[in-house]
């Protein structure tokens, strides 16, 4: 009788779920340590224990900046996500469309967000809409790149085999194209997702909106003008978590489409 895989299975769950538990206990205990032996100051470093209080007394404000920076990452890596998948089509339809445009796309990705933030803040009266332009083009570029190669990644074979069966491009596309380049297109989601957060947070900096529409950034510099590292590292900490649950999340998606037939999520080595 062959042995169940049911139980590799839930281990290996377990396992993903245990070992960065133990690596986090391991590095939150060794930062109290440092901060405790040391006797660092709460303004120099604060405790986890104190960050942990901070964010609760301050989870008001906090609460609200985290959900404002969640809506500017949640829309900017819609807007690349839609934006690169639609360029990556136009790129695989001709070599010489590709092989035109694709500097600009890299232009986009060495191009600074810092430099243009400021001229698209210009550009845009919209604050929000300024902020997720800005997050969105630091995003795009790993979707473009990855969604290409995707696309081109397929095998002569079954090439060979729509050509001779007369398919349309459209049908290519559909039925070959895209199924071949979904391993690549969700490894450029999960790097684009903690980008987008990346672009959304240098965006509130540069921007500099405060008030009750104001995002996690403007209660970083608030909090270092005001001294007040808790909260500062407070702050870091919800952003920290919200770049983990968009890894997650991103992880759930490419596992729930291609957990049943590619190699790189049914491989237990």
């Amino acid at each position: 009788m062959k042995p169940s895989a049911k139980p590799n299975v839930q281990r290996d769950s377990l396992a993903r779920f245990v070992y960065p538990l133990i690596v986090a206990i391991v590095l939150i205990g060794g930062w109290q340590t440092v901060v405790t032996v040391m006797k660092l100051p709460p303004y120099v470093v604060p405790s986890p224990g104190l960050t942990l209080e901070t964010l609760f007394l301050n989870w008001q404000q906090l609460g609200l900046a985290l959900w404002v920076t969640i809506k500017i990452t949640v829309l900017a890596f819609s807007l690349a996500t839609v934006l690169g998948v639609l360029i990556s089509f136009l790129f695989v339809q001709s070599r010489v469309i590709e092989t035109a445009f694709f500097p600009f796309a890299i232009l986009l990705q060495v191009t600074p967000i810092v430099a243009v933030a400021p001229l698209i803040i210009i550009w845009v009266r919209d604050p929000v809409g300024a902020m997720v332009v800005c997050a969105a083009l630091v995003a795009l570029f790993p979707i473009i790149s990855n969604t290409t190669l995707g696309l081109r990644s397929v095998d002569p074979d079954l090439q060979s085999y729509f050509k001779l069966n007369r398919a349309t491009r459209l049908q290519t596309l559909i039925r070959l194209r895209i199924p071949s380049a979904l391993p690549y297109f969700f490894g450029g989601l999960r790097i684009s997702s903690g980008l987008s957060l990346i672009g959304a947070v240098v965006a509130e900096f540069v921007a500099g909106t405060g008030g009750t529409g104001a995002g996690l950034a403007y209660q970083i510099l608030q909090a270092g003008f005001q001294l007040d590292i808790p909260r500062m590292f407070a702050a870091l900490v919800l952003i920290s978590f919200t770049g983990v649950a968009l890894f997650v999340i991103m992880a759930w998606l490419t596992k729930r489409h291609l957990g049943g037939w590619h190699a790189s999520e049914i491989s237990r080595d």
